[in-house]
């Protein structure tokens, strides 16, 4: 089989061609009933675990909790930049508030004895792509990022992270309103090599 052509058509695969992530700002709702967020939450957390260890957690943000997380988000954003104007500071406060749910997953990686540190950072972001997936497949649109806030100790530690954890990263979840087109893929010859 030379190109994805070649392979069955299934839904998976199908899904996987296409698959494309939206910018929160094309995001609406209705999100994941609580139902729905519990599979995908449930399929997101079926990843590779050296030892299981689950070294990652799930944050789920959404209703005003968007918008109480996104005032730390501005604050810690207007004493770093004192000459931001009220543009820059709304849109800082509203970076969680676009799509109905945002989850941020966070990553507990930590020495082992057995497990290294850099298989329980992978699993992390296993996690995130699976929950991309599964959001996806269930209908919804999705844009995992991280942007400046996941690595600012203001903000993790508002959001109840352990100093040793980190943010793997926020996955937005909703409805697009307008799916982007795609862009360029990297070229296999390019990235492909054969040993």
């Amino acid at each position: 089989m030379d190109t994805i052509s070649d392979m069955p058509r299934n839904d998976t695969i199908d899904l996987l061609r296409v698959r494309r992530s939206v910018p929160p700002v094309n995001l609406d709702g209705p999100g994941p009933s609580a139902g729905e967020l519990d599979a995908i939450l449930t399929i997101a957390a079926r990843v590779p675990d050296h030892g299981k260890l689950s070294p990652w957690r799930f944050l789920v943000i959404e209703g005003e909790a968007r918008l109480r997380v996104g005032d730390t988000i501005g604050e810690a954003y207007a004493a770093d930049h004192p000459e931001a104007d009220a543009k820059r500071l709304d849109l800082e406060r509203h970076r969680l508030a676009h799509a109905p749910l945002v989850v941020a997953v966070v990553s507990s990686a930590a020495p082992h004895v057995k497990i290294p540190e850099w298989e329980q950072v992978l699993s992390a972001g296993a996690v995130c792509m699976n929950l991309v997936v599964a959001a996806n497949a269930a209908g919804f649109s999705t844009a995992w990022l991280t942007e400046w806030f996941a690595y600012d100790r203001r903000i993790l530690d508002a959001l109840g992270l352990d100093p040793r954890e980190k943010l793997a990263g926020f996955i937005h979840v909703g409805r697009a309103r307008e799916v982007p087109s795609d862009r360029p893929r990297p070229v296999l010859s390019d990235i492909v090599t054969r040993v």
